[in-house]
């Protein structure tokens, strides 16, 4: 500006002046207001004019204005409900770029991965596995992390899962396995000499198995004709009688061949052994005693005049036949000696049970009689039956005996008493078999029915053959039948349901029986005796 001279400005050039210094300053940005209700942005009014930042009460500068934003945010958020906040949350990712949403996936998923057992005390984690009962997920969760693996190897999971899968622990039949790593608690401790996660491995793939696979182990065809009259498979030995007065023994691991035992004149009717001792009775009207290490016939026991027609061992010192003779005789077998003659029934004894010291004997005679082994006398006499009695089932309580006029009977062994009369099949009744109140019959009429003794109700009837059921077993989880139809066939005990045939048929089925990991079969194939030893065993099957 020249010297001496003055610069007059108007007011308004000083004004405009002013305001354009203030607009060319830059201006904080806008905070937005959230609502409760509304999830979208509204515009904020602009700020008015400030030539100075703000100073609080206190003399200190107010947070910055990104601060204050998000603080904002955050207390408009925590006043939202859950629905509320799902929709903001959505939206605010519907707006973020895959940069932003990959920070955002790996900022929540170490949040998400949080193992609830690992805040719980370490029986309440095991509890709370004990639920599942598919075996199948508990393997799927041990890949969970090591703490859950940890935990799924302790053995007080795997014992209650055998206790639901009724996978009881047999010390004949289950063998030692090493111990499986174990996961040590306090309270919890197991024994090194046995595990529940290897027995339950091992019964989970048997019973699979025996639903979907197993093996003929080896199949015997006689080369004499005869039929098969009676058969016991023990945890040696397989021990067939023949009526062709043959009794010949199989090796239970294998089935091989090993010897038969020749001496009867006649048909062998009748056997049972115990603990090395055989006990054979037939139309000769002999009672033998063998050894079967030996093969040796210790004793030829003679007294019946008719056929024995049933017989049952005590112990290996004491054991009673039945015969068509309508009498009784208890033998001591350790010196070959009679002990007592039974005498009451009118016709022939068709069948018996014993449990411990007293024998429960049924006869064509319609009537069942309880007899007192040690001292010889009848205690009760089970009248009811309007026809031959071809059955009996005896558990120490209850005894139950099947019947040509269709019906099964339930007995007190304590007074007698007739404790109810199942009907439903329409033939004979002749197969029977008890265990913990459940009884399974099998019928002439080609039925089979599980009953609840605890009601005496029909829980399950099945058509199971098309014709007579000629010879059943059952356990926890199966049923095992064959008919004269000549099929051999698997069932579920628990819902009665057909699983599968185990086995090729033939014309007739003899006799079966069953353990854990094998099942013997006896039919006519093509004019034949066949023997097949079938194998169910989880570890050969596995190879």
């Amino acid at each position: 500006m020249p010297k001496g001279k003055i610069n007059l400005q108007t007011p308004n050039d000083c004004q405009e002046k002013q305001t354009l210094s203030i607009t060319q300053r830059p201006l904080p940005p806008e905070v937005p207001w959230v609502s409760t209700t509304n999830f979208h942005s509204l515009p904020t009014p602009a700020p008015s004019p400030q030539l100075f930042p703000p100073v609080s009460s206190e003399g200190y500068p107010p947070p910055p204005p990104d601060d204050e934003f998000r603080r904002t945010v955050r207390m408009g958020f925590q006043n939202m409900d859950n629905l509320q906040r799902q929709k903001l949350l959505a939206e605010l990712l519907n707006s973020c770029n895959t940069e932003q949403l990959v920070f955002v996936s790996n900022f929540i998923s170490p949040r998400l991965k949080r193992d609830f057992l690992k805040d719980l005390p370490i029986e309440l984690s095991l509890h709370i596995l004990s639920f599942i009962n598919d075996p199948k997920t508990l393997s799927r969760a041990s890949s969970v992390s090591k703490f859950w693996r940890s935990l799924l190897n302790d053995e007080f999971t795997w014992k209650n899962l055998c206790v639901r899968h009724h996978f009881r622990r047999r010390s004949s039949t289950v063998p030692v396995l090493p111990p499986s790593p174990t996961f040590e608690s306090p309270t919890l401790k197991c024994n090194s000499k046995f595990s529940y996660k290897d027995h339950f491995r091992r019964r989970y793939i048997v019973e699979s198995n025996w639903k979907h696979g197993g093996r003929t182990l080896v199949t015997h065809i006689s080369p004499d004709s005869g039929v098969v009259t009676s058969l016991q498979m023990c945890q040696n030995y397989i021990v067939v009688g023949m009526d062709n007065k043959k009794i010949h023994i199989f090796d239970v691991s294998d089935g091989n061949y090993i010897k038969t035992l020749t001496g009867h004149e006649g048909g062998v009717w009748a056997l049972q052994y115990i603990d090395e001792v055989l006990v054979s009775g037939g139309c000769d009207r002999e009672v033998r005693v063998w050894d079967i290490i030996t093969a040796e016939c210790k004793y030829v026991l003679h007294g019946h005049t008719s056929t024995v027609r049933s017989l049952k061992m005590k112990d290996k010192t004491i054991a009673v036949s039945g015969s068509r003779d309508a009498t009784l005789r208890v033998w001591n077998i350790e010196e070959g000696r009679l002990i007592h003659l039974l005498a009451g029934h009118q016709a022939s004894v068709r069948c018996m049970e014993i449990c411990g010291d007293v024998v429960v004997s049924g006869s064509y005679d319609c009537t069942a009689r309880v007899w007192d082994i040690v001292t010889g006398e009848c205690l009760h006499v089970l009248q009811g039956h309007y026809s031959q009695i071809y059955s009996i089932a005896f558990d120490g309580d209850k005894i139950v005996t099947g019947s040509l006029d269709s019906t099964a009977r339930v007995w007190s062994r304590q007074t007698g008493f007739c404790l109810g009369v199942l009907q439903g099949h329409t033939s004979l009744v002749g197969q029977l078999q008890l265990h913990d109140s459940i009884l399974v019959t099998g019928g002439s009429d080609g039925a089979i029915r599980i009953w609840d003794l605890e009601t005496n109700r029909c829980v399950q009837n099945i058509a199971a053959h098309d014709n007579s059921v000629t010879c059943l077993q059952f356990d926890e989880k199966r049923i095992v039948s064959g008919g004269n139809d000549g099929h051999i066939k698997l069932w579920d005990v628990e819902t009665g349901e057909f699983i599968r045939e185990i086995t090729t048929s033939g014309n007739a089925v003899w006799r079966l029986a069953f353990q854990e990991t094998k099942a013997v079969v006896l039919l006519q194939r093509e004019g034949k005796t066949v023997m097949e030893v079938l194998d169910f065993d989880a570890q050969e099957n596995q190879n």
